[in-house]
Order: C-alpha cells, then structure tokens, then sequence
C-alpha cells in the first residue's frame, strides 16, 4: 500500500508555527499541493514571500478561521489554486490556563472556539466539497481524509488546563462521530492526540519554567520531548491512502507517557 500524498490537495491550518508548519512543509516536500491557513501573515509570509507566490505547490492563505466568511474564502481559494481538495488537517490550536473557579473567566469559550468550533464547521465545509468531487470519480474511490490535531490532554486533567482539556475532548468526540457521519460518502476522519512536542507554545514555556523539560522527560518512558516531524510524518500516513481503512480513530503520539498512573504509589 503506498503512503504517496503526491499530486494531493490539503488545507493546513495553524500553518505559520509549530506542529502545523511542520507539517505543511512535509506535505510540500512529499508532492502535495498545500493551502497554508492561518491568522499569522507575517510569519506565513516570511515562508512563501509575495514574489513566490505563484511558484511551486504552496499558497499562503491569512485568515481568523473562527470567522465562516473566512473559511468559505479559504476553501475558494484553495480550489482557485489547485482546483480540488483532498486533505484538511485542522491544525489551528491555543493553549491558555483556565481559572476552573472563575466565572468570569472566558479562557474556555476561547479555547472552544479556536480548538474545537473552528475546526468543526471548516469540517463540515471542506466534507461537502469533497463528496461533490467524489460525484465525478470512480465508485467507492476515497473523497478524502479529515485530520484533527488533538491532545493527550483530552483524558489527562489539570486544573489549569480545563478549557484546552475541555476542547480536546470534546476534538475527539468529533472526530469519531464525523467519521460515522461521512463513512457512507467514503471520506476518512481520525485524529493525532500527540503530548509534549516541541510546538511554539512548548518552546515558550520551557524558556519561562524553569525544570520544566525535567518534569516532562522524567514522565515519559522515552525520556524526550517529540518533534513536530514525527506528528507529519503521521499526518502523511492518515492522508496517504495506505491507512485507507482507518477512520475514526486517536492516534496517540507521546512517548508512552498516558501510559503512566499519575498516582506516585503503587495500584490496588
């Protein structure tokens, strides 16, 4: 089975930094043709200057994706671009603490609409799309893959974290009711649940805590931080038509550390 991507279309989202850039510059590097989506322009310039615009297999598309208006632009251009659409990975994220007793604190409705709301109606948008492509192609032939980013989060609580586990969460669900939705219109939807990768925001709070690469090496049975090209590098495989028969599914990527019981003694 072959893992090829080439010849593709995907919409990348939260395509200036981290996890998301990294994966769009492995899909350009394996033949696709990639929109990169994201509210940064200055950073996604700074990846495709204006003068390169029109060059190569990559566009560059700013945008604040909790915006509908924003997202039909964005699906237009990209079929303006590359004429179809093939892949969507939701990769837009944010991390913010949550104050789990604060009222006021909107820090969850921010967290819902960037890492669950946003993704979910580009979704449903790019999924229409898809099934009118699949009307000119051959019988039980593959629309397309849907590919949410997710967190281990999503099972593994911290206070602080409410809003982004919350969201998680919620990311997961999604994906494995989507999946169940568009299963009969032959388009694929699984998410990546990664932990600690080395993402802006890792590299922001590592700079601002002290010990806290320790902390995090000495709760993972691998003893590392992940890279962002070893989230692409599954990116490709829930794209390529070689995991062609997985859908529905949390792909975990985190060194075996929701493996451990937080619990620092042992079970009974």
């Amino acid at each position: 089975m072959s893992y090829s991507i080439a010849g593709k279309t995907a919409i990348v989202t939260g395509a200036a930094n981290g996890v998301g850039l990294a994966i769009a510059r492995h899909f350009i590097a394996q033949g696709a043709n990639v929109m990169m989506a994201d509210r940064d322009e200055d950073s996604l310039r700074a990846e495709l200057p204006e003068d390169k615009e029109e060059e190569g297999n990559s566009r560059i598309f700013a945008c604040d994706l909790r915006e509908k208006l924003s997202q039909s632009n964005l699906i237009n251009a990209t079929l303006d671009a590359f004429d179809r659409i093939d892949i969507l990975v939701n990769g837009s994220r944010q991390v913010l603490t949550t104050d789990a007793l604060n009222v006021d604190d909107d820090s969850i409705d921010v967290m819902l609409q960037q890492n669950l709301l946003s993704s979910l109606r580009l979704s449903q948008q790019v999924a229409k799309r898809m099934i009118d492509q699949a009307a000119d192609g051959e019988p039980g032939e593959m629309a397309g893959s849907i590919i949410n980013l997710s967190s281990i989060a999503s099972t593994r609580s911290r206070p602080g974290l409410m809003g982004f586990s919350i969201a998680n969460a919620a990311m997961d669900q999604m994906t494995r009711t989507m999946a169940l939705a568009l299963a009969p219109d032959h388009i694929r939807v699984n998410a990546i649940a990664f932990g600690s990768v080395m993402s802006a925001s890792l590299k922001t709070a590592l700079k601002e805590t002290s010990g806290l690469r320790e902390d995090i090496t000495s709760h993972t049975p691998l003893a590392r931080i992940g890279s962002p090209a070893e989230i692409a590098d599954a990116a490709q495989y829930l794209a390529s038509d070689g995991s062609g028969f997985m859908t529905g599914q949390i792909l975990t990527i985190d060194g075996g550390r929701s493996l451990l019981d937080p619990v620092e003694t042992a079970a009974h």
